[in-house]
């Protein structure tokens, strides 16, 4: 199973959610929703946030539910 490990990415880049909101165009609470996977970033969204996470899209996902993610 895949998740997504938005908050993991953030805080390596050394970003609050809301200055990962203003990167992205939207609301801390969006951002917050992400981490916590009540909601998802759309696939359209999912270069730029690679982007300013400094990462690749696929970093953003891992197969497995890996310790470090379950804590997001």
């Amino acid at each position: 199973m895949a998740v997504m490990c938005i908050k993991r990415r953030r805080e390596a880049a050394g970003l609050s959610q809301v200055e990962l909101g203003n990167e992205m165009g939207c609301v801390q609470g969006a951002i917050a929703n992400w981490e916590r996977e009540v909601t998802l970033p759309k696939a359209r969204d999912l270069p730029r946030l690679a982007r300013v996470l400094g990462c690749s899209i696929s970093d953003l996902f891992v197969d497995e539910l890996e310790p470090a993610c379950l804590d997001d």
